[in-house]
């Protein structure tokens, strides 16, 4: 398999609109919902789930979900 100059693989995929979001604490910072729910940086909340770029931004959301959810809208 061939190696890109990064060194990562040739065939690896960049993710797509539906596999990314933005950070609902850190406005505007990108977020890969997979990284992120495999590291447990996501929230639920009234029905919807919320992805976070760092550990820090959990804590800061359940102080104020509705807050950061309304970054979102």
């Amino acid at each position: 398999m061939a190696s890109s100059c990064c060194g990562g693989s040739a065939k690896q995929q960049m993710p797509t609109a539906a596999d990314t979001t933005t950070c609902p604490v850190m406005v505007g910072t990108p977020v890969v919902k997979a990284v992120a729910e495999a590291q447990g940086l996501f929230r639920d909340f009234e029905g919807q789930r919320y992805w976070f770029c760092c550990a820090s931004c959990g804590p800061a959301f359940d102080s104020d979900p509705a807050k950061y959810a309304a970054n979102m809208a």
